[in-house]
């Protein structure tokens, strides 16, 4: 594999009202691999929060499951995230989506008392204590704050969700489009994406510079 950078990326299910935002999902990968990276995906094996119908965005009267709803942006090459190791990788991406706040963490009803998923606590986790950096699109940041608490994130501009995650001790910077903030004591990169009223274009730029920036400190 020579010297190219394996990032994983966690997936919290397949659209953005309740799984992962595909735009963002889709242009991190292309990302990391036009930036000559490589990437494994993985996801919770769990039910999904709920089911929304993606037209009216009603929630919908069935189950799905966040690790087979995400192999459909991973082209089914995905692995659970409970077989995640750090020593695997060399960075860790979390794309957003509202699958971040409902599935992955609780934070989409529970605002900053909420709960972290275990696996996804235990990847982010062994991956900043191993060292190496962990990056974070759209809402997904408040994962890091909940999670490392003194560390400086962005969401974009939404003042309620700022203020969410300063309760939690982050420090909060405003950015727009295609910004990125990188806490450098935790090595985490952090970029608002679709928290902002944006386009495809400038999601990825959002995700491409991530990726830069994470690739620069992996050195």
């Amino acid at each position: 594999m020579g010297n190219k950078k394996n990032f994983a990326v966690i997936l919290a299910g397949c659209g953005v009202f309740d799984g992962a935002e595909i735009h963002e999902a889709t242009l991190t990968l292309y990302a990391i691999v036009k930036h000559g990276g490589t990437y494994e995906i993985f996801a919770p094996d769990i039910p999904q929060h709920h089911v929304i119908n993606h037209i009216t965005g009603e929630e919908m009267n069935e189950t799905r499951n966040v690790l087979v709803e995400a192999a459909r942006i991973a082209r089914g090459k995905i692995k659970p995230l409970s077989e995640f190791e750090a020593g695997n990788v060399d960075a860790l991406i979390l794309p957003g989506g509202f699958g971040a706040a409902k599935n992955l963490c609780s934070f989409a009803f529970d605002g900053p008392g909420c709960s972290v998923n275990n696996d996804v606590k235990n990847a982010i986790m062994e991956t900043i204590h191993a060292g190496k950096p962990v990056g974070a699109l759209c809402i997904s940041p408040v994962i890091l704050a909940k999670l490392l608490g003194d560390v400086e994130i962005t969401i974009g501009k939404d003042l309620d969700t700022a203020r969410a995650v300063e309760s939690l001790g982050a420090m909060h910077k405003q950015t727009t489009h295609g910004e990125v903030v990188v806490d450098k004591k935790y090595k985490v990169v952090t970029t608002p994406c679709y928290m902002l009223d944006a386009d495809i274009v400038q999601i990825g730029d959002g995700a491409e510079n991530v990726v830069k920036a994470i690739l620069s400190l992996t050195g």
